[in-house]
């Protein structure tokens, strides 16, 4: 099976990657960054709603107007059919747009928004904000339009990664907490966010070994860049043969669609992401810790995905399982 990007999948590549590079940028990251953290200052956490029931204007974080362009550019529309108003794409080119959002650290419900573009009116378009209540947390939720599922009961939660304000659902059925999230990663729509999350963990997790090579070569230190010294190459090395593991798991499960390819996927991708940014943070030293670096925001992004459904135990679930069942 040839899993090389045809010349129209690299040609979409590159213009997300434009389109995030012109829109949002470093400055508009940091920007949004400092909003989230104003409303937190101002005690903005938990609902904070307007005379319709959603959020106050002035309370918003997520930039509509940029949702609203991602909408005109085909983000949620991707994979609806063409007679339907959408794109007319497959898979494996959603995987490649969601790869450069993580890249980019785009904010804001993407994939419950994408999921939703053939059934919830204006989602399509980015002219409305869907989040989901599926799993055990809920993102977005304060700014959401519709949010599809449950959320009574839904406490807020303070969240590791500024640009992914949380709440938490209360435990149903006497279960244990997993159960929910195990139920929902099942599911059609759970096995698409943890494909579209792992497309998100290799995007992010490609932008920080770029990150770290680059601070290697630049940075130096006894006379010589620091990328010179063998346990920074170590670092950086296994960097990048965790980044194309997963990124070969990731295109191939997009083209499979099967629940054990895209568990395996998920598996590898959280690890890249997570580990990526750890080793990121080592090789850039002290200033890697500082608030002024972006290697901290892609540690916490890539935390707090991989507590959506989908995650590691739901996945190593969905494997134990397949190997259970043997061959078909």
């Amino acid at each position: 099976m040839d899993f090389r990007l045809t010349d129209d999948q690299r040609a979409l590549r590159r213009g997300v990657r434009d389109l995030l590079e012109g829109r949002f940028g470093r400055e508009a990251l940091r920007a949004a960054v400092d909003r989230a953290d104003g409303r937190c200052a101002a005690g903005g956490a938990g609902r904070t709603g307007g005379a319709d029931g959603g959020p106050r204007e002035g309370a918003r974080v997520l930039d509509r107007e940029l949702w609203r362009e991602l909408g005109a550019a085909g983000f949620f529309a991707l994979r609806l059919p063409e007679d339907g108003g959408g794109v007319g794409q497959g898979l494996p080119e959603a995987v490649l747009v969601f790869e450069e959002a993580g890249r980019a650290l785009l904010p804001g419900p993407l994939i419950a928004t994408h999921l939703a573009a053939g059934a919830v009116p204006g989602a399509a378009t980015g002219d409305v904000v869907v989040t989901s209540a599926a799993g055990g947390l809920v993102e977005w939720l304060d700014e959401a339009d519709v949010v599809r599922g449950d959320v009574t009961g839904a406490e807020p939660l303070a969240p590791v990664d500024p640009l992914t304000p949380l709440h938490r659902l209360p435990v149903t059925g006497g279960g244990p907490p997993g159960n929910g999230a195990l139920r929902a990663a099942r599911t059609p729509d759970g096995l698409l966010t943890s494909l579209l999350t792992a497309a998100e963990q290799l995007g992010s997790a490609a932008r920080t070994c770029e990150s770290a090579v680059q601070h290697a070569r630049t940075r130096k230190q006894f006379g010589q860049p620091i990328g010179a010294f063998q346990a920074v190459q170590h670092l950086c090395a296994g960097m990048l043969a965790r980044v194309e593991v997963a990124r070969a798991a990731v295109y191939a499960a997009s083209v499979t669609a099967d629940p054990a390819d895209v568990a395996a996927a998920r598996l590898l991708a959280d690890e890249a992401a997570v580990r990526g940014a750890r080793d990121c943070l080592q090789v850039h030293g002290g200033m890697g810790f500082t608030w002024e670096s972006d290697v901290h925001l892609h540690l916490k992004r890539a935390w707090t995905r991989t507590h959506r459904p989908g995650g590691v135990a739901q996945s190593e679930e969905e494997l134990a399982d397949d190997l259970q069942a043997g061959p078909v």
